[in-house]
C-alpha cells in the first residue's frame, strides 16, 4: 500500500474509535455494568492509540526511505499489524462487552500479538534507519 492509503485507513479507524467511544459512553452507559464499561474503555483505548500509530506510520512511510535490510513488504507489515491488531484486539473486546460471550476474549490476545509484532517491526525499522544514518 502507499502512504496515502495508510493515512486514509488511520483516519477511518480513528473516526470509528471516537464514534465507538462516544457510543459506549452515551448510548450504552445504561446497559453496561462496570465490567462491560471497563472492557469497552480498554477496546477504545487500544483502538485509538493504534489508529494514531498507524497515522504516524503513514506519515513516516511517506517521508522516510525504506530501511536498509528491510523489504517494502516488511515495512508494510507494520501497518497491517496495527490494523489487524485493532480488528482482533479491540473488535473482540467490543463484541465481548456487547454480547457477554466470554469466549470472544480468547481472540483478544491474537490482536495483542499483532500489536507487539508491529511495534517490534517499528523498532527494527528505526534501528535500520539509524544504522544508515537517517
Amino acid at each position: 500500500m502507499k502512504a496515502g492509503h495508510w493515512i486514509m485507513l488511520a483516519g477511518i479507524l480513528a473516526f470509528l474509535g471516537v464514534a465507538l467511544g462516544a457510543f459506549g459512553a452515551h448510548a450504552l452507559s445504561e446497559r453496561f455494568g462496570d465490567y462491560e464499561k471497563g472492557v469497552w474503555q480498554t477496546a477504545v483505548h487500544y483502538h485509538l492509540i493504534h489508529a494514531l500509530a498507524l497515522f504516524a506510520f503513514g506519515i513516516a512511510y511517506a517521508g522516510l526511505p525504506t530501511p536498509t535490510g528491510m523489504s517494502l513488504g516488511a515495512v508494510n507489515a507494520i501497518g497491517w499489524c496495527f490494523a489487524v491488531g485493532i480488528l482482533l484486539f479491540s473488535g473482540s473486546l467490543y463484541a465481548l462487552a456487547l454480547s457477554g460471550v466470554k469466549v470472544l476474549g480468547a481472540v483478544t490476545p491474537l490482536g495483542g500479538v499483532a500489536f507487539l509484532v508491529g511495534w517490534g517491526l517499528v523498532a527494527r525499522a528505526g534501528y535500520a534507519l539509524a544504522q544508515s544514518g537517517n
